[in-house]
């Protein structure tokens, strides 16, 4: 059973106990649902995740002032329900945290975007790591008759606005013309092994960045960004497979021209977009490019490499 289709379950048959008595009201005030880390709020849970942090369990998001008057008391009522369900028991990790229960929604938003409202400047939007952006913005809410959670996500799931994308973009194009096409020839040509496997993950994890970014998705966690690529992404089969034929071939006998390739293909489709016109595809004169158009005296200041995923 899938960690999602387990947890609405867990919610249908026991959210109701949660708000018996003096507590009625309050259910029409609050969001329930699923959201944050884990594999099972991108869908990407199999067998092997149910060594950890995986179990029946949901999230309760109260406003600030119903959290305060009530949230207590809701968590101790959350507390007591059946750790057991469906055969699925709830195993927790030390570095987990709270990933279920009672959250007040603004501390919850917080945590995941650092802001006590939706971004109100491109460089409050730069800055918030994408792979909290996906987090925040996966998973699924069962019920929110007041928007407690539509309202607080909503910003996020209707993702980067323009200028900044363009930026993000130019700043992994940078990343991926700095280890793909400079370091890594560079580093086995001194037969620097672990250098030149150091340069293609880089390249290769900026490479998904950007097609993530162009696709309109946030790239989650490293552990899921090449999944999320093929699923969530919709990349195309042929990237696919030469980004996982460049990982997985050894790194003194890969062909340069692959590499090459795949920056060719990512040039022309920044071209596609209208944010560059040079013929060059080396990416970072694309980038640079991009950076001299975007409509933004902020973003337009800054490094090349600003607000890149890492």
């Amino acid at each position: 059973m899938k960690g999602m289709d387990l947890s609405r379950a867990y919610c249908e048959r026991y959210a109701a106990s949660l708000f018996a008595g003096s507590l009625e009201g309050l259910r029409q005030r609050c969001a329930l649902g699923l959201v944050g880390p884990g594999s099972e709020c991108l869908g990407f849970d199999d067998q092997i995740s149910r060594d950890h942090d995986f179990g029946p369990g949901f999230c309760i998001w109260l406003e600030p002032a119903d959290f305060a008057a009530f949230g207590a008391e809701l968590q101790r009522r959350y507390d007591e329900l059946p750790r057991e369900f469906m055969g699925y028991r709830r195993v927790s990790t030390p570095l987990s945290g709270k990933r279920t229960g009672v959250f007040d929604a603004d501390e919850f938003r917080m945590r995941y975007t650092g802001l006590a409202s939706a971004p109100s400047s491109s460089k409050e939007w730069l800055f918030i790591p994408q792979q909290l952006l996906a987090e925040f913005t996966a998973g699924e809410i069962f019920s929110d008759p007041a928007g407690v959670m539509a309202r607080r996500r909503a910003p996020y799931l209707a993702f980067y606005p323009q200028a900044v994308l363009q930026k993000k973009v130019a700043a992994e194009l940078a990343g991926m013309a700095q280890a793909g096409q400079y370091n890594l020839p560079r580093c086995v040509r001194r037969h620097d092994l672990v250098a030149a496997n150091a340069a293609r993950a880089e390249f290769i994890t900026s490479l998904m960045v950007v097609m993530h970014l162009i696709s309109g998705v946030y790239m989650p966690f490293y552990k899921w960004s090449f999944r999320s690529l093929k699923e969530r992404a919709a990349a195309p089969a042929a990237l696919v497979d030469s980004i996982g034929y460049l990982a997985s071939a050894p790194v003194d006998s890969m062909p340069q021209e692959l590499v090459e390739s795949l920056c060719s293909l990512v040039a022309q489709v920044v071209r596609r977009l209208g944010w560059a016109q040079t013929d060059d595809d080396f990416l970072l004169t694309v980038a640079m490019e991009i950076c001299r158009g975007i409509p933004d005296a902020y973003l337009a200041s800054l490094p090349v490499d600003a607000g890149s995923y890492r």
